[in-house]
């Protein structure tokens, strides 16, 4: 398992002058690319400016035992966010859509109700390579809404499909030419009476529209729409391939890691995502911490990065975990396009486009995991996969952690707040106190000792609503949703 967890540095950094290449000035850029102080471990808010986050409602059975096929492995907004769609071990996509706005109250609930529920993946069989292919969604992706229906792509290790979700309100009746059973008649009717439309109970019909499978030697980390809408990218662990949404059955090899002797290998992609502007931009991160920018106007196959971010290493800190804790799990450009953040093991680091040698800020999700480093590794928790993401105007970031903690950053404030995804805290509009872990010494009444830390119970996956003050948070087999009335982290 730790076999693959360090990369060759293989390519020359190329600077280009790309369309990407943004001024500090611009106006839609938030104020983050003022170097803060790296942020601790706990809460640092303190008085009324508090972020204040309150319990909206939870989704999923209270049992103690867990079935491993109801274990979500992936949330996602769609991109107005009156969709949240999340998938799970057990192949199933669960689509859930938000409450309309009630007419007695202004505010518009947070809460979301069961919209669509389908099976998207089965388990497999390889038998070429004796390979079983798990039936888990990896990933879900939506694709900008064109019409009355929903598209998004969903994938597991090895076939990536694209799902069309529409209503349906209206059937056609009145034909007399099959019979009631929809069978053909076996005579041919005396005239032929033109059917008409009646309306019907609202159903929801989730339909395959395409299959792309057969491209990937190994397992699908990634997939990326890209913003000309038509093609999208999709990662394994050696390979990146670009796709077009109406072509199934050929794809495009836009990198390729492999070497030509597999005992020669040292790296592997761990993720990769296109800029939300910049249809020819693209970033895929790496297990020795580097994440290198792409362009596809250069080249056709990118073997050769236009630059490459990395954070140098204090030699005076380096150990045996420091190659598995560098490993980026996750990276995600802002909205504005001018940022990017990345997951580690033990923190989210802001970078800025135009700076490739150091990240402009530098957030500690759970520094003080670092002195249980081995018996994580004994566990295998330190090969834990954590996602992070932006909220919709740059200005905070989200990411998880044990024990159901997940951590919220304010890039303007520089305030963060450590909360608990968990059903002792649901009463409605319950709100969330913050939570502090005691590294040692004389444990505070409202702090959490490091040594009592629950590492089977963890939040992987967390997703913004990308327009409002609302998030979304997996625990296990059990979906959070919380919102937040706080002024300051109002979403203008």
């Amino acid at each position: 398992m730790a076999g693959m967890q360090s990369i060759v540095q293989c390519y020359s950094s190329k600077i280009l002058t790309p369309l990407w290449s943004w001024t500090s000035n611009n106006p839609e850029v938030p104020v983050v690319e003022k170097k803060l102080k790296t942020a601790g471990s706990g809460s640092s808010a303190a008085g009324n400016d508090e972020l204040q986050w309150h319990f909206s409602q939870v989704k999923g059975t209270m049992d103690d035992e867990v079935s491993e096929p109801d274990i979500i492995s992936t949330v996602e907004f769609n991109h107005d966010g009156e969709l949240l769609a999340t998938g799970d071990k057990g192949g199933r996509v669960v689509i859930f859509q938000r409450e309309p706005a009630n007419k007695a109250n202004e505010g518009r609930s947070s809460e979301y109700n069961v919209y669509s529920t389908f099976q998207s993946h089965e388990p497999e069989f390889d038998y070429l390579k004796s390979l079983e292919i798990e039936e888990k969604i990896n990933k879900i992706r939506w694709l900008p809404r064109r019409n009355q229906a929903h598209f998004l792509l969903s994938t597991n290790d090895k076939t990536i499909k694209l799902w069309k979700v529409s209503e349906r309100e209206k059937q056609a009746v009145g034909f007399n030419f099959r019979e009631e059973e929809d069978q053909p008649r076996r005579f041919r009717p005396q005239r032929l009476v033109v059917p008409h439309y009646e309306p019907m109970e609202l159903m929801i019909e989730a339909s395959p529209k395409k299959v792309f499978a057969n491209a990937h030697m190994y397992h699908i980390n990634s997939i990326s729409v890209n913003s000309d809408d038509q093609t999208y990218l999709s990662a394994d662990d050696l390979r990146i391939n670009l796709w077009h949404l109406e072509i199934t059955d050929r794809s495009f090899n836009i990198v390729d890691i492999k070497p030509e002797n597999m005992e020669n290998l040292t790296e592997v992609i761990t993720a990769a995502e296109y800029h939300p502007h910049e249809c020819h931009t693209f970033v895929y991160s790496s297990s020795k911490g580097t994440i290198r920018l792409c362009d596809m106007r250069e080249s056709a196959l990118c073997d050769q990065h236009a630059k490459i971010f990395e954070e140098p290493e204090d030699p005076n800190s380096r150990s045996f975990f420091s190659e598995i804790i560098s490993s980026i799990s996750d990276v995600k450009f802002s909205n504005s396009g001018r940022y990017m953040i990345t997951r580690d093991y033990l923190s989210v680091k802001v970078w800025d486009l135009n700076m490739e040698n150091k990240p402009v800020e530098s957030f500690q999700v759970h520094e003080y995991l670092r002195s249980k480093l081995c018996s994580l590794y004994e566990n295998d928790c330190i090969f834990d996969k954590f996602e992070c993401c932006w909220n919709g105007t740059d200005s905070a970031i989200m990411t998880g952690s044990y024990n159901n903690f997940f951590r919220i950053f304010d890039c303007n404030s520089k305030r963060d707040v450590t909360l608990e995804a968990s059903r002792e805290n649901s009463r409605p509009r319950a709100l969330l106190k913050p939570k502090k872990v005691n590294q040692g010494g004389k444990r505070k009444k409202d702090e959490v000792s490091v040594d009592s830390l629950d590492f089977n119970r963890k939040i992987l996956h967390t997703a913004w609503h990308p327009k409002d003050r609302i998030i979304a948070v997996a625990a296990t087999n059990n979906l959070y949703i919380f919102d937040s009335n706080n002024a300051a982290m109002h979403m203008t």
